[in-house]
């Protein structure tokens, strides 16, 4: 017993630390990144008043409010010992508004992205004429209000119990196990992206057989690559971490369980990282666009 109490405790201690200094890296490549796509989609005349360019800027700070929320998460159990959110009901609460806030608007941004590229580059101009600046501007405060409006349900549920800030009322605990988990900010976001984005890139390889102007097929080139490649990264990096998001809510594991809780920690402290990346390489995008 006191040999897995040691050893569940070093597994603790360790991760702590490793977290610390990959959440610093990420958080450095994340806000580099992410200023990187904000000063190209704002600047190059290309792209301005361009719907995709906008939810790809709408993404980029999304990502950098997002990794800031992780990366202070990450220092202050370095620096007290705890996550202040297990704590404090006050910060537990606020941090599950804040990181479901910027999750979804992140994820939301990903797919309309994707749709708009697909409608934008269709051989159908009925669909064409869907992608516009307006509609895109109405897409995203309606994303904005469904986000705030899902993490205040978050936030209204969330408690400490066994030193853990986590929703547990039952009927609020089966809807994220049911639905937000695996399809809200999971299944759903990979899938639309994925479909669309493959479809933006048949689009644009047919093209060439329609009488469409040099530059704004180019411009399509890029976007497109740009989008496929945002949609691939957010399947590699999101799946693992919200598979295990899934079983690590449903197991409710608390530190009555050292070991266990300290297996899972690194686990999660992992694949965390890994989604975290999710959040920073998003600016590689722009690097597949422009070697189209």
């Amino acid at each position: 017993m006191a040999t897995n109490t040691a050893t569940a405790l070093n597994i603790l201690h360790l991760t702590q630390q490793y977290s610390l200094y990959f959440s610093t890296g990420v958080l450095i490549l994340g806000i580099i990144g992410n200023a990187i796509n904000i000063l190209v989609f704002t600047s190059f005349r290309a792209f301005r008043n361009n719907q995709c360019a906008l939810y790809l800027i709408v993404e980029a700070l999304a990502n950098l409010f997002q990794l800031a929320i992780y990366f202070f998460i990450t220092l202050s159990i370095i620096v007290y010992g705890r996550d202040p959110a297990n704590l404090s009901l006050f910060w537990c609460k606020l941090r599950v508004l804040l990181v479901v806030i910027s999750t979804l608007v992140a994820f939301c941004s990903i797919c309309f992205c994707t749709i708009d590229q697909y409608l934008s580059t269709s051989h159908r101009y009925f669909f064409r004429q869907l992608s516009t600046i307006k509609l895109a501007y109405i897409l995203l405060a309606i994303a904005f209000v469904f986000a705030l409006l899902q993490s205040i349900l978050f936030a209204v549920f969330s408690d400490i119990q066994g030193s853990v800030c986590t929703v547990f009322n039952p009927s609020m605990a089966a809807y994220i196990s049911s639905f937000y988990y695996p399809v809200l900010s999971g299944l759903l976001p990979v899938m639309i992206t994925s479909m669309f984005s493959l479809l933006a890139y048949r689009n644009v390889r047919q093209i060439v057989r329609r009488q469409v102007p040099i530059v704004r097929r180019r411009l399509d080139q890029q976007l497109t690559a740009m989008v496929l490649a945002r949609a691939i990264m957010f399947t590699i990096f999101s799946t693992p971490y919200t598979i295990h998001s899934i079983y690590t809510f449903n197991s409710k594991i608390t530190v009555a369980d050292l070991l266990r809780y300290a297996i899972n920690n690194v686990t999660s402290a992992i694949l965390f990282i890994i989604f975290d990346l999710n959040f920073a390489v998003g600016y590689t995008k722009y690097f597949f666009g422009v070697s189209v």
